[in-house]
């Protein structure tokens, strides 16, 4: 792939005096991965969920990528998400997913946001505040079909939906629940919780109202259970080019958005008997040479991979060795050569060879979606556009 061009608004500037450890954010691989959910998923709208520093891509800029793109809506976990989208110039519609508190509420009404409504008491909060402000509140009414986290069991969404339709201040934007295992290829227990869904929200067609837009689709349901796609889809991990699970059933080609890159800061001959780290818990039993990388677990590089992490240096791979402190790696490089300044890739491609992000979560012994979440903010982005192969 060639560099086309780094794009203007950039979250820090790219000069190399600044720390060499940062992330790039491949803008053109977003715009491809989007491209094919929207061809996929048509006609229904499209949700792009932004959680957690958009999956650790930087909030703000991708929020105005998808923006750029044509997105119908955005998603965000919490309220001060929301909140710091419209105070950066976002004007498209968002939906705050989490649970809220009803001091909250007015907030939620100034800056526009949609609020997911998981109970009758937070409906009335809801309703009394819009009521006292004279505005009406935009309100997705959430309802659980088996995660068991927050939203009305689906056997008592009658009552709720029949109090949601008496609201006066409020206006029922949509309803919606989320699946808790789309990502597995077994997809009974995911039917299941569809089969619940439909039933509930049953209640606005037999009884005459017109019914909310309806949206339970997450990234693997995307992938693998067209059914459920609905009247809005809400792709989350797939739209930076990383499929949710070894299981998922992979229908589209994703292409990964980010890469993790450092630089060699320091070469150096270790000599036999000589341990490295934390702990003095590697040790050599030949001279070698290694370098020392400046990235660590106070910047989302886990501990938890120590004695398996690898990285891509000059196009072949080399092991980290001893443990991995807060801001520095030792990766060992056998009899090879290294320089000052020579690239260091700890995710993505170098030369042919590549270091993916289920390298990582596979090494931690977690999943993908901890390790991009946990790339700290003190780790600089990039954003690049990418064209050619």
């Amino acid at each position: 792939m060639t560099n086309d061009n780094i794009d203007n608004n950039l979250l820090i500037s790219a000069n190399e005096s600044l720390r060499p450890t940062h992330v790039e954010i491949n803008l053109s691989a977003i715009a491809e991965n989007f491209s094919k959910i929207r061809e996929l998923t048509y006609p229904a709208k499209v949700m792009a969920i932004l959680k957690a520093n958009a999956y650790g891509h930087g909030l703000v800029r991708i929020a105005k990528f998808m923006e750029e793109l044509g997105a119908d809506y955005l998603g965000v976990a919490v309220l001060e998400e929301g909140i710091l989208l419209r105070e950066e110039g976002i004007n498209m519609p968002i939906l705050v997913l989490g649970g809220i508190l009803g001091n909250q509420v007015p907030l939620f009404l100034r800056y526009d946001l949609a609020i997911t409504a998981s109970s009758i008491e937070k409906l009335e909060n809801i309703n009394a505040a819009a009521e006292a402000t004279k505005t009406t509140a935009k309100v997705h009414l959430k309802i659980d079909t088996g995660l068991e986290r927050i939203g009305v069991h689906y056997y008592n969404a009658e009552k709720f939906f029949e109090r949601a339709v008496a609201c006066k201040n409020i206006s029922i934007e949509g309803v919606y629940s989320h699946f808790a295992r789309a990502t597995e290829s077994d997809l009974s227990y995911t039917k299941l919780q569809f089969e619940r869904f439909s039933e509930a929200v049953s209640f606005f067609e037999k009884r005459s109202i017109k019914t909310p837009m309806k949206h339970i689709s997450n990234s693997g349901a995307i992938l693998q259970f067209p059914e459920a796609n609905l009247d809005l889809v809400r792709p989350g991990i797939i739209l930076f080019g990383v499929y949710p699970s070894n299981e998922i059933e992979k229908t589209i080609h994703l292409e990964p958005a980010l890469s993790w890159k450092s630089r060699v800061v320091y070469f150096k001959v270790i000599k036999s008997g000589h341990p490295v780290g934390y702990g003095s818990a590697w040790e050599t039993d030949k001279n070698i040479r290694a370098v020392t990388v400046p990235v660590g677990y106070g910047d989302g590089y886990f501990r938890a991979m120590n004695g398996k992490a690898k990285v891509l240096l000059n196009g072949k791979k080399y092991p980290v060795i001893g443990n991995i402190s807060m801001d520095q790696i030792v990766v060992n490089i056998g009899d090879d050569s290294a320089f000052n300044n020579d690239e260091v890739v700890l995710i993505g491609s170098q030369n042919g060879e590549r270091i993916s992000v289920e390298d990582l979560a596979g090494w931690a012994g977690t999943i993908p979606y901890e390790i991009l979440t946990n790339i700290n903010t003190r780790v600089p982005r990039k954003y690049i556009k990418v064209s050619g192969k």
